[in-house]
């Protein structure tokens, strides 16, 4: 039943007897398990094992150190307020050597415990999903605001520098190895147009304007656990991107992922847009949150960030297309550059509603407190 992971699993300090394995989760990076221990008069207990992809996180170490001190802060946290903070986060169980992590033949594994009775949505189907969402990563940065972010390894560098992602995508033009330029110049056109936005948040967090904060830097509906009887937000997963950053990064690209009318590769450009209903529920879940947390400055910048993330995310996907499709896993010939197209379509219907995007949010500030 357990087979080859017999020895992997022996070194972990689960509680119980392993019993059985079998693959869960629909994750494309890491290979994911759920393990059952039983125990002599309890029904079995279940755990998430997870073999990390060392060819994305190269670094496991700094990943590990730095999952291990963002839910080491968040379980005390939850735990002053009385709340479950096995429910309510995520819980890294050890090895009984007393790591964070198993390093062994080339090879590195952790584990959790498993939450039950919650579910991870791939798509929001109404709004209240993505407001639940809202809420989780608007509490996952209330629970952190008190957190130095400086104690985090940058495990990606740069992740969410717009200005050096604009920087790549030139080189790309430049270098054009696989003679795709020419085709281009329309969408190179629409990035460089907009050269000056890619350099705003940059600029506000070296200026010392914006705080630096602990951000998910992979802020989707499917890394929000939501509970089966209840509806609500329970809490954050995928911990393998929190760095330190601004939180500006985690909002805009929700609302990137979250509120678009298309799929992230649509084809037919006129069925791209921002949904604003699920664009102000994201918005009101968030701010119910953090709304003593964030400073003026970052409420100002709110909107303006779902667009800056999309540009970015453009910009990743027209760049790859030029180094021809190195990064980005594609389905079909010219997939990163109809992404990259989608996002721009994006970036743009939110440039033209930015007005509006902007009162809801003020509209969200200054309502009463019930």
């Amino acid at each position: 039943m357990l087979g080859d992971y017999q020895n992997v699993i022996s070194q972990f300090d689960f509680y119980g007897r392993p019993i059985y394995i079998e693959r869960f989760g629909q994750g494309h990076i890491n290979d994911t398990y759920a393990l059952y221990c039983a125990s002599e008069f309890e029904p079995p207990v279940r755990y998430i094992l997870q073999k990390i992809n060392l060819s994305v996180f190269k670094n496991p170490e700094g990943l590990m150190k730095n999952i291990s001190l963002v839910t080491g802060h968040i379980r005390e946290k939850l735990i002053s307020q009385g709340k479950d903070p096995q429910r309510e986060g995520m819980t890294l169980i050890g090895t009984k050597s007393g790591q964070s992590y198993l390093e062994q033949d080339g090879e590195c594994w952790r584990a959790y415990v498993f939450v039950d009775s919650a579910t991870s949505y791939q798509a929001a189907d109404r709004p209240e999903k993505l407001y639940q969402s809202g809420r989780a990563f608007g509490r996952f940065q209330n629970l952190l605001a008190d957190f130095d972010a400086n104690k985090l390894t940058e495990t990606i560098p740069d992740f969410h520098n717009t200005a050096a992602r604009l920087k790549n995508l030139k080189g790309a033009i430049q270098n054009d190895v696989c003679g795709r330029a020419v085709d281009l110049q329309k969408e190179i056109d629409f990035v460089l147009a907009r050269e000056s936005d890619c350099e705003v948040l940059t600029g506000l967090l070296d200026s010392g304007q914006l705080p630096l904060r602990v951000t998910h830097n992979d802020t989707k509906l499917n890394n929000v656990l939501i509970d089966n009887k209840t509806g609500e937000g329970l809490c954050v997963i995928d911990l393998d991107t929190v760095m330190p950053g601004l939180s500006l990064y985690d909002f805009g690209d929700s609302i990137r992922f979250g509120a678009n009318t298309a799929a992230e590769d649509e084809r037919d450009l006129s069925k791209i847009g921002l949904d604003m209903a699920l664009f102000e529920a994201f918005a009101f879940g968030f701010l119910s949150e953090t709304g003593d947390v964030l400073t003026a400055l970052e409420k100002q910048y709110l909107a303006f960030s779902a667009k800056l993330m999309t540009l970015e995310c453009g910009i990743r996907f027209l760049t790859d297309h030029l180094n021809g499709d190195v990064y980005f896993k594609i389905h079909r010939p010219g997939h990163n550059l109809d992404r990259a197209r989608c996002q721009f379509a994006l970036a743009r219907d939110m440039e033209n509603r930015m007005d509006e995007m902007t009162a809801i949010v003020g509209a969200i500030i200054n309502r009463p407190r019930v």
